[in-house]
Formats: C-alpha cells, sequence, structure tokens
C-alpha cells in the first residue's frame, strides 16, 4: 500500500464501478480516461494496458495529459470477445530531475551534482532493463562515460531529448501503481450495433392462407426483403406447435379445426425446441434457406422463446423444471385474472440447477450449430438475471459473433438490467414516444447517460404483438415518419411485414392487430397502393452509405422552432460525414419552421456559407448564414436528409 502513492480515479468507461463489461464494436478505437494524480511536484506518466481474454500477456500504450489531472488513451478494438483494461501510473524520476535541472542550469547554477544524480538513474534504469531497452542504455552509458573521460561535463547526453524518450519507454517506474481489479469490455462485430432487421412469420409466405408456407416460400420472399435494404430476417418460433388448449383466431381460447396456433407455443409430440413444425420443412430445407440468405447478404435470426405448450416433451422427461398444483396438474402461465392455457413456464432454482441452464444453453448452442447467430430472446425480464449473464457469457466464449436482442417492455432498471448482464441488443420505450420533447428527453437519456455504454437500442417501429395508436390513426405519413426516426436515431431497427403497406387494422380499442398473424395464417400484397417500399428502400440505403448513421451516441439535437418538427444531426469524429434529418411528426398538417444551421461544429462564423446534398433527391444547394426556413408537408414527405460539407468540400451550386 505504501508503494502505491499515485491515485487513479473517475475511469471512464466503466459501469457500476466495473461490475459489468462495456460493450463496444470491432474494428473501432476504444478511448479510456481517468483522473491520475500523486503528492508533490514529480512528472508522473500513465499507460493504458489492455488484453484479450485468450492472451496472458499485456498491451500498453502511453496516456496522454488532457488537463486538470484527467488522462486519456486509447488502442484499437481488432477482434470479438471479452478484453480486460486497466490504468497504470508511476511517478518519472529521470524526467523530473531533468526538468528540475533544467531550470537550475537556466538560472546558471552549478549543477556538477545533479548531473551524478541523473547517472545514478541512469544506471539504475540499466540494472532492470531488457532486450532492445538494455542495449540502448547500455549505449548510452558508455556515451556518458566516454565524455567524464574526457573531463567534460555529460550535459547534452543527459538533458537531451534522446536520453528523455530513452529513458520514458526504459526507466524504472517508481511507485507504479496499478487501477485494479481491471475492467472489461465486451467487443462484437459490427452488426451488433448497426443492422436492419425485417420480422415476416414463414407459415405466412405461400401467398395463400388457406396454405401453409414453407421455407422454400421463404426463400423466394428473399430477394424482395434484401431489396429493401435490410440485413437480419427475424423468424417467431419456427418450432411444432402444440394442440391443448390451442388458441384460435383473434387470440380466442377455442381453435377451429385447421387454426395453426401461436408459434409461442412450443412443442408437440413432434419436439420442443430443437425440433422444426414439419410444415415448414426439414433441417435440410433449413439449412438451404439460411445458405440462400446468406448469398443476398441476409442473417436469419431467431426467437428464443422460453415457454413450452402443455404438450412439450420436457414436461414428461424434465417434471422437475416445472410448477405443479396441490391436485397434481400443471401450473399454467398466468397474469391474473388472465390465464394462458396452452402456455407453461419452466421455473429456474430447486431441482432444475443446474439441468435446466445447462440445456438452454446447449439449444442456442445447438441453433448456432445450424447456422443461426442471431437471437431475439422473447421475454427475458420474466426470467432470473443470474441465468442470463451465466449462459450469455458461455455463449460469448464459445461464439463472440452470437447476438442476443432482449425483448423486454418492461421497467426502465430492469430493461438497462438485461443490458447490463450481457444483451447485445434492447427493445426500447422508442414505440411509445411521439412527442418532440419525449424524443428529446429519451434519446439524450439513451444516449448521455451511463446506459449509453452497454444498452444498444433496437428501435422497432412495430411488433406482431404491438400496433402502436399512432399507427392505427396517422395514416401513411405516420408510418413514414416513424420509419425515419427509426432508423435514423439508432443504429439498430426492425419491422414486422406489413408496416410498408401502412397495415393498421386493430382490434378495437387496443394496440393489438386485427387478424394477428400469431392466430392464423395471411396472404400479403406487398404491392398495395399507398405503400412506403420506395421510402424503406432509400433510408436503408442512406444508412449504408453514410458512416455517421452507423453509431448511436453521436447524436446531437438542435434549434427549429416548431414543436411539431423534430430536428436532429449524427456526424463523424473528423465531422467528414455530416447528416442533419428533420421529421414532421404531425401526420395530418403541413408545417414549417426556422432552424438553424450548425455552422459552429466546423468552426465557421453565424453569416458562413456552407454546401450540402439533399440525399433523398440527390441534389446539391448552398447554405447562406446560420438561420434557414423549411416546410414539411405530411401529404408529400414527411422528411427531409441532408449531408452537410466539410468547408473545403463545399459544392459551388448556389442556394
Amino acid at each position: 500500500m505504501a508503494q502505491s502513492r499515485l491515485a487513479i480515479e473517475a475511469v471512464y468507461p466503466a459501469v457500476d464501478g466495473g461490475r459489468f463489461a462495456v460493450k463496444r464494436s470491432v474494428g473501432h478505437p476504444f478511448e479510456v480516461w481517468a483522473d491520475v494524480f500523486c503528492d508533490g511536484h514529480d512528472v508522473i506518466r500513465a499507460a493504458l494496458a489492455w488484453r484479450h481474454e485468450t492472451e496472458r500477456g499485456w498491451h500498453e500504450t502511453p496516456m496522454r495529459f488532457h488537463d486538470n489531472d484527467r488522462w486519456v488513451g486509447r488502442f484499437e478494438l481488432t477482434e470479438t470477445g471479452r478484453v480486460e483494461y486497466t490504468i497504470l501510473a508511476w511517478r518519472d524520476l529521470f524526467a523530473s530531475w531533468r526538468a528540475d535541472t533544467l531550470k537550475k542550469l537556466d538560472a546558471g547554477q552549478n549543477i556538477e551534482v545533479d548531473l551524478q544524480i541523473g547517472r545514478q538513474i541512469v544506471a539504475d534504469a540499466l540494472a532492470q532493463a531488457k532486450g532492445s531497452n538494455q542495449r540502448r542504455l547500455t549505449d548510452l552509458v558508455a556515451e556518458i562515460n566516454a565524455v567524464i573521460a574526457a573531463e567534460r561535463a555529460p550535459v547534452d547526453l543527459l538533458l537531451g531529448d534522446e536520453a528523455l524518450a530513452l529513458m520514458q519507454a526504459a526507466g524504472v517506474r517508481s511507485n507504479l501503481t496499478r487501477h485494479a481489479p481491471p475492467l472489461a469490455a465486451q467487443v462484437e462485430r459490427e452488426a451488433a450495433a448497426f443492422s436492419a432487421w425485417y420480422e415476416l412469420m414463414p407459415r405466412s409466405q405461400s401467398g395463400d392462407p388457406e396454405v401453409h408456407g414453407t421455407f422454400d416460400d421463404v426463400i423466394a420472399r428473399l430477394p424482395y426483403v434484401r431489396d429493401l435494404g435490410f440485413d437480419v430476417l427475424y423468424f417467431p418460433p419456427i418450432h411444432p406447435i402444440g394442440q391443448t388448449h390451442r388458441k384460435g383466431r383473434n387470440n380466442s381460447l377455442e381453435a377451429l379445426p385447421g387454426d395453426p396456433g401461436s408459434p409461442y407455443a412450443i412443442g408437440s409430440e413432434e419436439g420442443g425446441h430443437d425440433a422444426i413444425h414439419p410444415e415448414l420443412g426439414s433441417f435440410e430445407d433449413f439449412h438451404r434457406l439460411v445458405r440462400a440468405a446468406r448469398d443476398h447478404g441476409l442473417e436469419v435470426a431467431l426467437d428464443f422463446a422460453i415457454q413450452c405448450s402443455p404438450d412439450h416433451p420436457w414436461i414428461k422427461q424434465h417434471p422437475e423444471w416445472f410448477d405443479w398444483r396441490p391436485d397434481g396438474t400443471i401450473q399454467y402461465a398466468e397474469n391474473p385474472p388472465k390465464k394462458y392455457e396452452d402456455i407453461v413456464n419452466v421455473h429456474f432454482y430447486r431441482d432444475a440447477v443446474p439441468t435446466l441452464w445447462y440445456e438452454l444453453r446447449d439449444l442456442v448452442l445447438f441453433w448456432i450449430g445450424h447456422g443461426v447467430t442471431i437471437f431475439r430472446v422473447d421475454n427475458p425480464h420474466t426470467k432470473p438475471l443470474p441465468f442470463w449473464e451465466w449462459m450469455i457469457r458461455e455463449v460469448q466464449v464459445r461464439h463472440p459473433e452470437a447476438v442476443f436482442l432482449s425483448e423486454a417492455f418492461t421497467k426502465p432498471k430492469m430493461m438497462k438490467r438485461l443490458a447490463k448482464v450481457g444483451f447485445t441488443q434492447s427493445y426500447s420505450y422508442f414505440t411509445w414516444r411521439t412527442t418532440k420533447q419525449e424524443f428529446v428527453d429519451y434519446l439524450t437519456e439513451l444516449t448521455q447517460e451511463e446506459c449509453r455504454e452497454v444498452m444498444r437500442p433496437n428501435f422497432f417501429v412495430n411488433t406482431p404483438d404491438i400496433n402502436p395508436r399512432h399507427l392505427q390513426t396517422g395514416g401513411r405519413p405516420m408510418f413514414q415518419a416513424r420509419l425515419v426516426l427509426a432508423a435514423t436515431l439508432a443504429g439498430n431497427w426492425g419491422m414486422y411485414n406489413g408496416f410498408e403497406i401502412c397495415e393498421a387494422q386493430a382490434v378495437p380499442g387496443k394496440e393489438e392487430y386485427l387478424h394477428s398473424e400469431k392466430y392464423e395464417i395471411r396472404a400479403w400484397d406487398f404491392d398495395a397502393p399507398g405503400n412506403i417500399r420506395w421510402d424503406i428502400r432509400q433510408v436503408n440505403r442512406i444508412r449504408r452509405e453514410n458512416p455517421a448513421f452507423r453509431h448511436f451516441t453521436n447524436l446531437r439535437f438542435y434549434n427549429a422552432w416548431n414543436d411539431n418538427i423534430l430536428y436532429y444531426a449524427k456526424f463523424t469524429d473528423d465531422l467528414s460525414n455530416f447528416l442533419l434529418v428533420f421529421v414532421n411528426l404531425d401526420p395530418h398538417q403541413a408545417h414549417e419552421c426556422h432552424f438553424e444551421v450548425p455552422l459552429w461544429e466546423f468552426g465557421l462564423p453565424d453569416q458562413a456559407s456552407i454546401g450540402a446534398t439533399d440525399l433523398l433527391e440527390d441534389q446539391d444547394f448552398g447554405l447562406d448564414g446560420k438561420v434557414h426556413h423549411l416546410r414539411l408537408d405530411p401529404q408529400h414527405r414527411p422528411y427531409a436528409i441532408w449531408r452537410l460539407h466539410v468547408p473545403a468540400m463545399s459544392p459551388d451550386t448556389p442556394a
């Protein structure tokens, strides 16, 4: 303890004092900040140390003094997996000696004894040096001795820049202090932070509501999905569906003959979570689908729903995994007074530990073995947090490419805790944010508070379970606006099919779809008049072509003097890609506003000019001065997306 004289405080990033790993994406720099200081006036040094979990030794890079005892360092994240990082700090005796000696020399004082002290510091460094540092220090000592032998003082050698640089690399690290314990970052592939999801139910892909779809039918749809610009194709559960208490159309309690049931009532005599519904096809058919999707630039994502129909094989094989009532009947899923008798839940403790935990982990590994590495997890907030922390880590150690999306419309702290324990992406409250101030407040929370280090929101505009009221009443302009908001505010966004044709028919008084695909097979007309396929295609294209949209926390809101127009920017650190987005939140009325062009971000005065490009019309134009005017008519297009040009790159096109 006495040796550790330096203080290392306020390390950033760190979540809950390092209890949880922060999240980052491969191919990006990782920046670490800390307060580092010591008693006295000695020169101090700091270094950022890191290692991948598969390595034993540590890498190091110097940290740079910023101001007010704040230091910063960075390194590149070159591979996926868990990375440990920490901070080292020490007193630099040679640099401190050199600074004081130069002051004495400038003051005309005798520095003969000081030179002896400097020689001793170099000798101490040589005594512990190894490799190239040892050779270079040996040469320096030899030069110093030669100068002394010639009866000259080694002032230039000891006080020169070369000696300083060498001693920074090879000098004794006096009072070396290490921040402990090490912190961690989970480094994931780019799809963890930047993706566009398209959700469909395979059984509805035949084009005929009387004919159950197959994986081959899905293969035929792949060009359509890719043409819209998506890169993840997500399926609700594809497993056998139980017969007992099967739900009928529109969630009725009794199914009629031929009703397919809810895919979330998993399990029948044909198998459970490791089986495929036979009407969809075989595993060979599924493998062909996964390969075809990959050829189209799409990844298949599956639903991981930990629930069972009363017919699931586990109930007979592992009754200890379930709750049983005193009368000997199984405990159905309930949310009193509601009963979900087509579903039963496992419990995670008592006799279910550890066998159920291993079974669920191995199910994920099983599907990874069949080519799936992206999982949307159903209702994770109703399962124990320790299970998720253990299971996700178990999988990611073996498969760091695995992605887990947390579907949890739950309490804010639980939603964030699920991200902390390891979920790669998270559902969010975006679906219910509708006003300008709600967007500003919520996105500021997500991008500026601690949750930004662990929570990657995936902004789904709709789901099979959620038909938001604003879509029910807002018409086509509302669908366009929500598309742009989701796709440009978040790095990850998603939609459930039907959104592109503005499907909004609802169960009266509820945020539920009438004739929901959860309970019946549908046939969709994706060429229906009024569709927004062009908008989806263009917005996804703009996302792909502009690096600023690949990040989430680089969001800034600017002044637009109309509460119905949300105005914000995304930009890269070097400002080479600077995007402005305007969205009219009112689907019924045209709105106008004066707005500020953020000239100050480029170091320009208020009266300066800057070039811009309308990315939807592919038109260049100029903006003279800071304040401008814009009108957005929802009957034409309720949004605009512009790119500003770095001044040296500004087009000469007049306004």
